[in-house]
C-alpha cells in the first residue's frame, strides 16, 4: 500500500466517501467508493463506476430519520425516568407515544 493511495483514500474518506464490504477482484484489497467511484486502496485500480439507485437513497434516509427518532426516544425514556412531576411526565409519555407511532409508520413505508 502506497503512501500516495493512503492519501488519496483518507481524502475521499474526508470528502464523504464510504468504504466498501466488497474486496478488490483483482488485489482482495480494502476499496473506498465516491461518487460512483471505487478505489482500491492497496493496488490503485479502479474497477468499475457504482450507481446508487434512487430507491436505496431513499431507503437509507429513512434509516437516518428511524436512528433519529429512536435516539431520541431513549433520551426522552431517560428524561421519564429522572423526571417527579407528574403533569412533566404524561407531556413526555405524549412525546413518547407520538414517537413510536411515527417509527411504526415508517417502518411500514419501506
Amino acid at each position: 500500500m502506497s503512501k500516495d493511495l493512503t492519501k488519496k483514500a483518507v481524502e475521499m474518506l474526508l470528502q464523504g466517501a464510504t468504504l466498501l464490504s466488497e474486496p478488490c477482484p483483482y488485489c482482495s484489497g480494502v476499496r473506498v467508493i465516491k461518487n460512483g467511484l471505487a478505489l482500491c486502496i492497496k493496488c490503485g485500480r479502479e474497477p468499475e463506476k457504482k450507481e446508487i439507485p434512487i430507491k436505496v437513497k431513499n431507503e437509507l434516509k429513512k434509516s437516518e430519520i428511524e436512528i433519529t427518532l429512536e435516539e431520541k426516544l431513549s433520551e426522552l425514556s431517560k428524561e421519564l425516568e429522572m423526571e417527579s412531576n407528574h403533569e412533566k411526565q404524561q407531556e413526555i409519555l405524549k412525546t413518547i407515544n407520538s414517537l413510536i407511532e411515527t417509527i411504526e409508520k415508517l417502518k411500514k413505508q419501506q
